[in-house]
């Protein structure tokens, strides 16, 4: 953990609520190397795993950007043969899954590196569940259903937000629908995570900003989730110290190597605590938004996540105490922590720029009865604190608009 952490024991989460102890079942998956210039060690660690044939997915923007041919020279100097599949899309479809799955069949890969973003990793994660196991991505949406092992895999993420590289889930859309599947299985978890900031410097102000309000999100919902734990709250609140922190010391200094690092190790935090507690309702709200206008990922999370907070705030309220506390915003036990709270995330996402109504995208309210069917119907919705509906969803959107 960072040396930043200033948990006070009182306040650290603890494994007894209501007076008994709370069960999990933990079972890390990744190994993480980090710190600035840690791609230089690709090529070793893909040799330590065992890979002689690599498949490298990754992005135009990266390879333009110079971080897929830095990656290339890592693996060419251990001697490792490279395949590289440039042609990754925002939230990948079955579709660029399948282009993908094509080139990597041909080539008869036994590794697969993941190096970019969300998409990126997404994508390669999706090609490694059919070069493995066969069938279609839509076989595996839900968790468990892959039935023979996977190939290694290594996540390289440049950006800050999705914590992909933490997680045993791909998340690819339909083409046909547009609708995000979740794909998960604990073999499709990467043995290895390479977090480099330097990486994530070359990042746009509105990627930096969108991907940094998507890791604050993860933070705030599966630290509030119903399947949280000792070990995933540890996780959420790490993260939430880093990323509320540090998120706009990148936006007003973007080469802040320091403050990149904390950005990147908080989502992956992140991701950590989503992989053992789920999310909530700001995200089954914003897939829907996504699918249907386009609203970058982010940026749709953003709009959602306040309300949700206001929303969850009567049943998790001394949870949101606690965040509100690491912020300097109230006691633990005030009973506004929720609404300061919901303030304080609206304001950090209303000074990067991002929109903070769905007002611009002119949505008739007609359409509202149909995005909270959707959202209804998301997962991750599941796992909210308080229970959703369609009728309270579409309440929500309603505050949101």
């Amino acid at each position: 953990m960072s040396g930043s952490t200033n948990i006070e024991p009182s306040q650290t989460p603890r494994p007894v609520e209501n007076g008994r102890l709370v069960p999990f079942d933990y079972a890390p998956r990744t190994r993480v190397v980090f710190g600035p210039g840690t791609l230089n060690q690709l090529g070793g660690l893909v040799t330590e795993l065992g890979g002689t044939r690599v498949f490298l997915v990754t992005d135009p923007g990266l390879q333009q950007a110079g971080h897929a041919q830095h990656g290339l020279e890592s693996l060419n100097a251990a001697g490792l043969h490279v395949t590289m599949f440039t042609d990754v899309q925002q939230n990948p479809t079955t579709d660029d899954v399948d282009r993908a799955l094509a080139v990597a069949r041909e080539a008869n890969v036994d590794l697969i590196v993941g190096l970019g973003g969300g998409s990126s990793m997404d994508c390669a994660k999706g090609v490694n569940f059919l070069l493995s196991n066969g069938g279609r991505m839509e076989d595996y949406w839900g968790v468990g259903k892959a039935t023979k092992p996977m190939l290694p895999m290594i996540a390289v993420p440049t950006t800050s937000g999705t914590g992909s590289e933490a997680q045993s889930f791909a998340l690819i859309a339909n083409s046909k629908t547009h609708m995000k599947m979740a794909c998960g299985d604990k073999k499709a978890a990467c043995k290895i995570a390479i977090l480099d900031p330097e990486l994530t410097v070359s990042m746009p102000a509105s990627v930096t900003a969108a991907t940094g309000v998507d890791a604050i999100s993860h933070a705030v919902e599966s630290y509030v989730s119903t399947s949280r734990n000792p070990v995933s709250q540890l996780f959420s609140r790490q993260s939430w110290q880093l990323t509320a922190k540090s998120f706009r010391r990148v936006m007003q200094r973007p080469t802040d190597i320091d403050g990149r690092g904390q950005m990147q190790l908080g989502a992956y935090l992140a991701g950590a605590a989503i992989e053992n507690a789920m999310l909530g309702a700001a995200h089954a709200c914003a897939n829907p938004l996504t699918a249907h206008y386009e609203i970058t990922h982010g940026v749709a999370v953003g709009i959602m996540l306040p309300h949700i907070i206001r929303y969850n705030a009567a049943v998790v309220g001394r949870l949101y105490g606690d965040l509100a506390v690491d912020c300097g915003l109230c006691a633990a036990k005030d009973a506004r922590a929720g609404e300061l709270l919901a303030d304080f995330v609206r304001e950090l996402i209303a000074e990067s720029g991002q929109a903070t109504s769905l007002a611009p995208w002119n949505i008739h309210p007609d359409s509202l009865s149909q995005l909270a069917e959707e959202a209804s119907k998301q997962w991750t919705g599941n796992f909210n604190p308080r229970p959703v509906d369609q009728q309270s969803l579409k309440e929500i959107y309603e505050c949101a608009m």
